[in-house]
């Protein structure tokens, strides 16, 4: 049986990690964190259908040399796998441990001939006033050492920007607030990864309970069947 998927898989993984919820970097590190255990037998690709939950709206973005990158541009054309993070999280149940998870499903994707070219992850950072396209650059370089695989690292130009897109996509996060009220960064975030299809609608929501490998490849695997079936014979020749 496939798990609770979309806002209900979040909805459980809230209550599961209730404790700890408010920790986004950790002042020690207690060792590296391992996908939380499978108690369930993933169906195979294919045998089911993931919802739709809701298109992604569109948002202005730089990326790691400070050109500028519609949110759009990275989703759409390919299945995408869309994370928030900041460059400087210690957390090991946070942006370590979602980028260590992504990085091992990166792999697999890459190995899988019908998924590759036709699979790519987007990280865009959750403070553009530290992460600024330089740090961001630096940061991705231990990510993005595929250059046939498209992993985009992106920030924004200033908070505002990326208030609206958190707040399209349900992100949840504390806003840390300069002396007049202005927005700075926004931290303490609930870890969530998001699986986008090629026509930009979010098709499952990964909190930190369900991030798991076997499952998230199923579903991407399962895109890209839905995807080929939609094409038609033609398309497929």
């Amino acid at each position: 049986m496939k798990p609770p998927s979309g806002t209900l898989r979040c909805a459980v993984s809230a209550l599961l990690l209730a404790g700890s919820a408010g920790m986004a970097c950790a002042t020690e590190d207690p060792g590296v964190a391992t996908a939380p255990r499978l108690e369930f037998s993933p169906p195979p690709p294919g045998t089911y259908k993931l919802q739709n939950i809701q298109r992604v709206s569109d948002g202005a973005l730089l990326d790691g040399v400070g050109r500028a990158v519609m949110l759009s541009a990275v989703t759409r054309s390919k299945i995408t796998l869309l994370t928030f993070f900041y460059t400087y999280c210690f957390d090991p149940l946070g942006c370590p441990f979602a980028h260590t998870t992504l990085a091992n499903l990166r792999d697999r994707v890459r190995e899988d001939r019908a998924l590759a070219g036709n699979v790519r992850f987007v990280s865009i950072s959750l403070d553009p006033t530290h992460d600024t396209p330089p740090a961001l650059a630096s940061y991705a370089r231990e990510f993005t050492i595929d250059p046939k695989f498209e992993w985009r690292f992106l920030t924004a130009r200033r908070v505002p920007d990326l208030l609206p897109i958190l707040d399209d996509f349900g992100q949840d996060v504390s806003v840390d607030v300069d002396e007049k009220g202005r927005a700075t960064r926004a931290l303490h975030h609930m870890l969530k990864v998001f699986l986008i299809d090629a026509r930009g609608e979010v098709r499952e929501v990964y909190s930190l309970a369900f991030l798991q490998p076997q499952v998230m490849f199923n579903d991407i695997k399962t895109l890209a069947l839905e995807a080929d079936a939609g094409a038609g014979p033609a398309a497929r020749r």
